[in-house]
């Protein structure tokens, strides 16, 4: 084992000037380059470079490089290096793809998709162009009010995203995101796309509204409010849910999986009857599992709701069961 993992190693190897990397480059031109961008100070690089020693040793097809990234400036500038660990994959000489952060799954796969794609020309006609656009389209169409930025709202990986997410928040503005770390292409291709060069980027509709200076100033305006849909208050969105079906039914899991006893129990017996019915799985969305506790005033999961109305947990439905009461009540006769 020691002699196969001195063998990973020595298959990744360490640039320490920009004369070397762009001679590595010329020299590799042939074959899927694989750059890490690294900090000594930085203990994901580490455990990112143990990765790359082991990706290396099932992929001897692939180069991988190490470079320290403050310790070459000229080449971390050149490529936007702006927080390790950042990988940035070449094929001939040309930058194809790029992944921030410590993400081994991610980094296994997208070294495997590359490795496995054959020689890549960036002039390959104007298909993959019409492609890219119908993509960034669909995209920024993906939600009334996209956001485009680097981490998500939750991990913001960046100040002015992080900025951003803040305000939309503050306005109870529904969003949705897109992280350009997770995607080169559309990273690069959605500048081109909307004509401006940074992140993050906030789209209405499909069209670009700005990034974190106008939003600043739409803000100020009071504009922000009138441009941007509005997320729905918290009742109003469990008076919808609970509504959603005749028969609804909250539970942790859902009808193919139940996640507690109590759960498994109440579908068991909702299944007897023989009445449609839909579930929600609260474990997947935090503030509808709060919030409904207080909505119904009802403190534990499962919930069992008749067109909108409350039935209760799994002692009420299984005495209504025991009663004879049940059927009807589902029927909505009660």
């Amino acid at each position: 084992m020691a002699a196969g993992a001195a063998e990973a190693a020595a298959a990744v190897v360490e640039v320490g000037s920009a004369g070397q990397f762009e001679e590595l480059l010329r020299l590799r031109a042939k074959s899927l380059l694989v750059v890490h961008f690294w900090a000594p100070w930085a203990p994901q690089c580490a455990q990112m470079n143990d990765v790359m020693a082991e990706l290396a040793r099932e992929h001897p097809q692939v180069s991988f490089v190490k470079l320290e990234a403050e310790a070459v400036p000229e080449v971390s500038e050149k490529y936007e290096i702006s927080s390790v660990p950042t990988f940035l994959f070449f094929k001939n000489s040309q930058k194809i793809d790029r992944l921030d952060g410590a993400h081994a799954p991610e980094l296994t796969k997208k070294v495997q998709r590359h490795a496995s794609s054959g020689s890549f020309s960036p002039s390959g006609g104007e298909h993959p162009k019409e492609d890219l656009s119908l993509r960034l389209k669909k995209l920024t169409h993906a939600a009334p009010c996209m956001l485009f930025m680097k981490g998500t709202p939750q991990e913001p990986r960046c100040g002015f995203s992080k900025q951003m997410v803040e305000i939309l928040n503050k306005h109870n503005i529904q969003f949705s995101s897109f992280d350009i770390f997770s995607d080169e292409e559309v990273r690069q291709g959605l500048k081109t796309y909307s004509n401006w060069p940074t992140y993050p980027q906030l789209y209405v509709s499909g069209e670009l509204i700005g990034g974190l200076d106008i939003i600043k100033e739409l803000e100020a305006s009071k504009e922000l409010d009138t441009i941007c849909p509005k997320a729905p208050k918290l009742e109003d969105r469990l008076k919808v849910l609970t509504n959603k079906a005749s028969v609804m039914l909250f539970m942790k899991g859902n009808k193919q999986e139940a996640k507690c006893g109590f759960s498994r129990q109440i579908l068991e017996i909702l299944n007897s009857t023989g009445i449609e019915y839909e579930t929600f799985d609260i474990l997947e969305d935090e503030e509808v599992r709060q919030g409904l506790k207080a909505y119904s005033n009802w403190p534990t999961y499962p919930q069992l709701y008749v067109k909108g109305e409350l039935v209760g947990g799994l002692d009420i439905v299984k005495e209504l069961k025991e009663n004879g009461e049940l059927l009807p009540i589902l029927k909505g006769e009660n």
